[in-house]
């Protein structure tokens, strides 16, 4: 029961956070930390020019709600920081993504095949699902060139969205990415999950539900302590939906029944 009712408050009844969210990028700023995304900082480290010396590695996941992306992305422009912003087939909207590239942030894949065809074929044997993998590495270089060319620009970075179904059978999407050739005909650099960028990050931090809102400490605490932090942050976290989160929610109660 608890669970359910903190989950009505954090989809319907939670005071919005952006306000929070405003004032973690002007402390962060305030305290000389260069804000930038997944694609500006991994480029510093590959090409091993200089790091700056304290870094804020933005990285949004667009599970729902473009409403509030909007939001978080306006709030970015208006002090002038970069992020990441990774958008699922669902969130997909190339208008809003290729604002985001024009100012100068990154917009990319958040991508889900492996749970979406374990989903889709009612697999529940994580080992049958790795039998398929090259059919279902087959489906995500074609959505990753389709979105490409609908965008208009390369991407260059992607992140794995995290399933019900990854959970249940421990196969996380990354194993997608498990191949040096996809990515060579991609022309993907990084997978945000990839060792290449999180050793260069001292902190990672994800946002939470209320009342937690980030573990494994807050961006506030991660700022006076660390000069590497990489903060990950969803826009259902930030401000409630009414409307994306009931639909989501009847979607998520759907494919849970039929899978």
């Amino acid at each position: 029961m608890t669970t359910v009712l903190g989950r009505l408050y954090c989809d319907y009844l939670m005071p919005s956070q952006l306000a929070s969210y405003e004032e973690v990028v002007r402390t962060a700023h305030e305290a000389g930390y260069t804000q930038t995304s997944v694609r500006g900082y991994f480029d510093l480290v590959r090409e091993g020019r200089p790091v700056p010396d304290k870094v804020l590695v933005h990285r949004h996941d667009i599970d729902t709600d473009l409403r509030t992306t909007r939001k978080m992305f306006e709030i970015e422009k208006k002090h002038g920081i970069r992020s990441s912003f990774y958008f699922r087939l669902s969130t997909l909207d190339v208008k809003l993504m290729r604002e985001i590239e024009e100012y100068g942030s990154e917009a990319s894949y958040h991508y889900e095949e492996l749970a979406t065809y374990a989903k889709k074929n009612r697999i529940k044997c994580p080992t049958a699902l790795r039998d398929r993998l090259p059919e279902i590495r087959s489906h995500f270089i074609a959505n990753f060139l389709r979105i490409e060319q609908a965008l208009g620009r390369k991407m260059r970075t992607v992140a794995s969205h995290g399933d019900f179904v990854n959970r249940r059978l421990k196969v996380n999407n990354t194993e997608i990415l498990e191949d040096p050739q996809l990515r060579q005909e991609c022309g993907i650099a990084c997978e945000a999950y990839d060792r290449a960028l999180l050793d260069h990050i001292d902190i990672y931090i994800a946002d939470r539900p209320a009342p937690q809102y980030y573990h494994p400490t807050s961006p506030f605490e991660a700022i006076r302590g660390h000069r590497r932090i990489c903060l990950v942050t969803h826009p259902r976290q930030v401000e409630t939906n009414w409307k994306e989160n009931t639909k989501d929610n009847l979607f998520r109660f759907y494919e849970g029944l039929v899978w």
